[in-house]
This record gives structure tokens, sequence and C-alpha cells, in this order.
């Protein structure tokens, strides 16, 4: 929990930065930003699950 803080409020002070400084956000539109989010989040999990079947069949 103390990363995702940590994170949120990271973002948060880049986020204001750019404005103060009149620069475009740096992300992606809303919905894509997220769906690219869980996508690199599902497929990290789906090959740690694959290696993890492979490595328990030997």
């Amino acid at each position: 929990m103390k990363v995702a803080i940590l994170a949120l409020l990271t973002g948060f002070a880049v986020g204001f930065l750019f404005a103060w400084l009149k620069l475009p956000i740096p992300a992606p539109p809303a919905l894509a930003g997220i769906t690219g989010i869980i996508g690199i989040y599902l497929g990290f999990r789906t090959f740690e699950w694959i290696v993890s079947m492979i490595a328990s069949s030997k």
C-alpha cells in the first residue's frame, strides 16, 4: 500500500509540474492509458503463470 501511495503522490507532483510549466500531459488519453496499463499487467502475470506451470511440470 505504501508503494501505491508514493506512486500516486509522484504522479500528482509530475502532473502538477507539467500543468505549471504549461506542458502537455505526459500520458495517453484516459481510456487508452488505463487499458494499456491493464494489458501490461495481464501480460506480465500470464508470463509468470506460464513459467511456473513449466517449472512445476519438470
